[in-house]
């Protein structure tokens, strides 16, 4: 079975020179070859993202999303990069719909963006630092349990955001490169529009929409496919 590989949220301004950027996302575009649970759980825990997707109806955006561990009801860089991916076979992809429901997709800027509800981003403990430099110097992993989204203005009046992100579940996973739901989580919390710079060399864009609605947009980029034995 091929499965894509793609990196989402590339692109972060003044990243590490060399660095991409992006989280790594695997896509099984034909998701009901693998119609048993226990083997998805199996095939992303084998490719070891912070979540694999499995396209279970790509004409009406049908997505199943799993981490190494487990089953996500929402995300947030799964739903931007198999938006992204589902237009480049030719699907329109205006609306995706995870267990949480549906979820608007749309492209604009270079940018594919997403729009949900700050309610389903839960079981991520925002925690704000001083500096972007303590957020910097932040151990990975972490010690501690819990999902922590670490971050510090970089510049509050613009809106920029210096974050990182630790799952802290136990399933290999020590760090986000890239973290929608959280960001969308910081967005509603703050009640304003951001730029966050996260990880590496990533950069996640979010608009507060009100009413408790966020869009949340970023650069997808293919790194290739890979292949799993089923």
């Amino acid at each position: 079975m091929d499965v894509h590989v793609l990196r989402v949220f590339t692109g972060r301004p003044g990243g590490v020179a060399g660095v991409a950027g992006g989280n790594p996302l695997g896509v099984v575009t034909d998701g009901p070859a693998v119609p048993d649970t226990a083997e998805r759980q199996r095939l992303a825990a084998e490719l070891g993202f912070s979540e694999t997707v499995f396209v279970d109806d790509a004409a009406r955006g049908v997505v199943d999303i799993r981490t190494p561990s487990g089953r996500l009801a929402f995300a947030g860089h799964p739903l931007v990069g198999v938006a992204w991916l589902l237009r480049q076979h030719g699907y329109a992809a205006d609306v995706l719909r995870p267990p949480a429901g549906d979820v608007p997709s749309w492209t604009a800027d270079g940018a594919t963006w997403i729009r949900a509800r700050a309610s389903w981003a839960t079981g991520r403990r925002l925690q704000q630092y001083a500096t972007p430099a303590d957020v910097d110097a932040l151990p990975s992993p972490l010690p501690g349990e819990g999902w922590l989204y670490a971050w510090a203005w970089q510049n509050e009046t613009t809106g920029h955001v210096r974050a990182r992100g630790f799952p802290r579940r136990g399933d290999g996973i020590t760090e986000d490169e890239a973290t929608g739901a959280a960001a969308l989580s910081l967005t509603a919390t703050l009640e304003r529009d951001l730029t966050i710079s996260q990880g590496r060399a990533s950069v996640i864009r979010t608009r507060d929409e009100g009413a408790g609605m966020v869009s949340l947009g970023g650069r997808v980029d293919s790194a290739g496919t890979r292949t799993l034995n089923t």
